[in-house]
């Protein structure tokens, strides 16, 4: 029974350390692969094909416009203006987070997977002095 839980804790280890080092290589090319967003203050209107969102881009001049998506009116809701995040020089996108979604889920899964091994491993330990 003792091989079985060392030879899972090591495998947990090896899993852990491995794919947690693994993605947070991912999630910094992911960081470094989305740029900079500033923040602005926007002010939404109604376009032709729905509400959209116009902003003064102040880093590389110019005005921006982009329209919201479902889930960002439902969050802007009826107000006239909000802070969004654009990316300068670029006038035609916008979100409401500075970071990407999915940049935070592959961050928070090595984070996990890097606290398994070291779980695993404290417990590899921790059994090997136990035992003597």
């Amino acid at each position: 029974m003792s091989d079985t839980i060392d030879a899972i804790a090591e495998i947990f280890t090896w899993i852990g350390f491995g794919l947690g080092a693994l993605l947070a290589v991912v999630a910094l090319i992911l960081r470094l692969a989305d740029g900079t967003w500033v923040r602005t203050q926007g002010v939404v209107d109604e376009g032709p094909h729905g509400r959209l969102v116009r902003w003064f881009d102040d880093h590389a001049g110019g005005v921006g416009t982009a329209y919201l998506t479902h889930d960002q009116e439902r969050r802007i809701g009826n107000a006239a203006t909000a802070d969004v995040y654009v990316r300068p020089g670029r006038h035609d996108r916008v979100r409401l987070t500075p970071g990407s979604p999915a940049v935070r889920a592959v961050g928070l899964l090595a984070a996990g997977l890097l606290a398994l091994g070291v779980l695993a491993l404290v417990t590899s330990l921790v059994l090997l002095f136990v035992r003597g």
